[in-house]
């Protein structure tokens, strides 16, 4: 499979992301955010974390009127996998990709740890290689409490949407929620940062199921 990464001006994830996917199989390339190419040739697009042309309006407003995200929008479409880490989390939300939005935190200020988060859609295209209930993931994030109307939310739950929630609400989030899907399933936007949780080196590899997930179901669309 092939896979890459969008850079946006300020994404500051993106080597982050390029390395967890090289070392997982994912064969990453990068793109700027000012490309207007297709995306057609690629399995998988990741918008990487960072502050987006420094997010000086809302978070991920001024980014999703990048050239790339036409092509991030038609490859969505098409059911191609679509990942937005932190930032990108925020840009699908602004884009219209994923209901819903992200604010400043409850408590306002910059969170940076680690948080549990509880795996709350096992069979996802994100998630179906893991065997546990919880993993533990890095944060790092000013803007990442999940607001959307109580309709919304309904919908959500009802048609397993919320992929991951914090095990303990760190940032005011909605029901929890720490990650979300589109109906389809192959769009996904969670603020936590499994990139970061993947080398034995740093004491964490609990993010390297999340890629492996990845390389598996677009594996079963039978591409190699």
């Amino acid at each position: 499979m092939k896979s890459v990464v969008v850079r946006f001006p300020g994404s500051n994830c993106d080597e982050d992301m390029y390395y967890a996917l090289k070392d997982l199989g994912l064969a990453p390339e990068f793109i700027s955010a000012q490309s207007d190419a297709s995306l057609d040739e690629y399995d998988a697009i990741f918008l990487p974390g960072g502050f987006s042309y420094g997010d000086y309006l809302r978070t991920g407003a001024i980014a999703r009127f990048s050239p790339i995200m036409a092509s991030v929008q038609a490859a969505a479409a098409q059911g191609k996998i679509v990942v937005g880490i932190c930032n990108g989390f925020q840009i699908l939300t602004e884009s219209g990709l994923l209901p819903g939005q992200l604010m400043m935190n409850e408590v306002p200020g910059f969170i940076c740890d680690e948080t549990e988060l509880v795996i709350n859609q096992k069979t996802s295209a994100f998630t179906n290689a893991y065997t546990v209930e919880q993993i533990l993931v890095p944060v790092a994030h000013a803007d990442g409490r999940y607001y959307a109307d109580a309709e919304t939310l309904q919908r959500l739950e009802d048609q397993n949407q919320i992929v991951f929630k914090y095990a303990e609400n760190l940032n005011g989030s909605e029901n929890r929620i720490a990650g979300i899907t589109n109906e389809q399933g192959n769009v996904l936007g969670m603020m936590p940062h499994p990139e970061r949780a993947v080398e034995t080196l740093l004491g964490n590899t609990d993010g390297q199921n999340f890629f492996k997930s990845i390389l598996a179901t677009v594996a079963a669309q039978g591409v190699n």
